[in-house]
């Protein structure tokens, strides 16, 4: 899967096709992202490779939150991820159409983490290899700040959780976030002065409640495949946490 604002360096399906076929417990890798604008620097819908908090909060190698990383080096490592971006994306056929692959209702957001998470919970791998080097434009579908994109996102991420988290987290996570979102849209309200973020992000709590129900079949056919039932590759701490109040903005 690539996107149409992705530049390719030479050699780099090659390299992610050799790894493929050296490593059968892949079910999917990315490249390393970089920004084709400023092209020392990460690109942030993939960087080096993602992973989720316990809340479900995507980050990645080069990129937490709004914090992008110049690439150093420092993530030349190739390493088992959780979710690899959707941007450039190399995904074995029969494991795409295994796990039901990218959910259509979802539209954009999100996406490939929740096909990426499923993959990981029926015990497949996925990773990213940082010698395959694309560069991404980003922000096509819908750039930052528009908030119909912040509604995607609190939509499309509280519903993955929804379909893919352990039966014995799930009424935790749900209400952690529920006060978490709240605070994000109050946040947007009273220290941004910027009406039509709170607005998605209420839009998007009310459209996940409205079509829960649609996924309950999902998350019941995912909940009985699951062979890792903690899914390692998921943090177990708040990256919310670990930037705002412990200071640490960067994945090392």
């Amino acid at each position: 899967l690539l996107n149409s604002d992705v530049e390719v360096t030479e050699g780099w399906l090659n390299l992610l096709v050799e790894f493929m076929d050296a490593h059968l417990e892949a079910a999917a890798c990315q490249p390393k992202l970089r920004a084709e604008h400023t092209r020392d620097m990460f690109e942030y819908a993939g960087a080096s490779g993602g992973y989720l908090d316990r809340y479900g909060y995507p980050f990645c190698r080069g990129r937490i939150f709004d914090t992008v990383e110049k690439d150093k080096g420092q993530y030349d490592d190739v390493a088992e991820v959780l979710w690899a971006t959707g941007a450039a994306l190399m995904i074995r056929r029969a494991d795409y159409w295994d796990a039901g692959a990218l959910d259509g209702r979802f539209f954009a957001h999100c996406e490939e983490i929740d096909l990426c998470w499923r993959l990981s919970s029926f015990g497949r791998k996925i990773y990213c290899v940082p010698q395959s080097v694309v560069y991404h434009v980003g922000g096509g579908t819908l750039p930052k700040g528009n908030p119909m994109k912040t509604y995607l996102n609190f939509r499309n991420n509280l519903t993955m959780l929804y379909k893919n988290l352990p039966e014995q987290e799930l009424r935790h996570v749900m209400r952690v976030r529920f006060w978490l979102d709240y605070v994000a849209a109050f946040k947007s309200l009273l220290l941004d002065r910027n009406w039509g973020e709170f607005r998605a992000v209420l839009r998007g709590r009310r459209a996940f409640k409205a079509w829960r129900s649609d996924f309950a079949e999902d998350r019941k056919r995912i909940q009985a495949r699951r062979v890792d039932k903690s899914c390692k590759m998921r943090k177990p701490y708040s990256i919310l946490w670990m930037y705002y109040v412990k200071g640490k903005h960067t994945y090392k």
